[in-house]
């Protein structure tokens, strides 16, 4: 009795397991369709009440909040070191317009994208970044982690 007790734990612990596997898939694919917020009056948009999100705009919001680049360079420049950046941690640069960049990131497994957004406020010699995940709660911290990178890389080479 117990060998048919254990296999059927096994059996629906399988089926709980791949069910899981499947949703993570569909929510990597329902991560491919959206975009980039982009600036709304201005700013970079401030990050959803989920931890998978960072931004340097938004001083109030402590748990977000990441500081800012300081930009040390003219803008061209530091536009054309932060997508050097982006190429080379593997983001793919979507969109650029006029000191605002907009990337995203995909992960290997389940294919979820992540959006990356720039904006250069040359007034303040500010570089803003904003990183969140399109779809789902935690992000494990990549988000925080990838602009960490980013900001340490760019301050290398700038």
């Amino acid at each position: 009795m117990e060998a048919s007790v254990m296999k059927i734990f096994f059996i629906i612990l399988s089926c709980i397991v791949i069910a899981v596997i499947i949703w993570f898939f569909i929510q990597g694919a329902a991560s491919k369709q959206g975009k980039a917020l982009g600036l709304i009056e201005n700013n970079l948009a401030s990050c959803p009440d989920k931890p998978n999100c960072v931004c340097s705009e938004h001083k109030d919001d402590t748990q977000h909040y990441i500081s800012p680049i300081t930009l040390t360079q003219n803008t061209s420049s530091a536009l054309l070191n932060l997508k050097k950046v982006i190429d080379e941690i593997g983001g793919t640069v979507q969109t650029e317009s006029d000191g605002y960049l907009a990337a995203t990131f995909t992960s290997a497994l389940f294919g979820f994208v992540d959006d990356l957004e720039i904006k250069i406020d040359a007034r303040q010699h500010l570089i803003h970044l904003r990183s969140a995940s399109r779809v789902g709660h935690s992000d494990m911290g990549i988000n925080k982690k990838r602009v960490e990178l980013l900001k340490q890389l760019y301050k290398e080479r700038s």
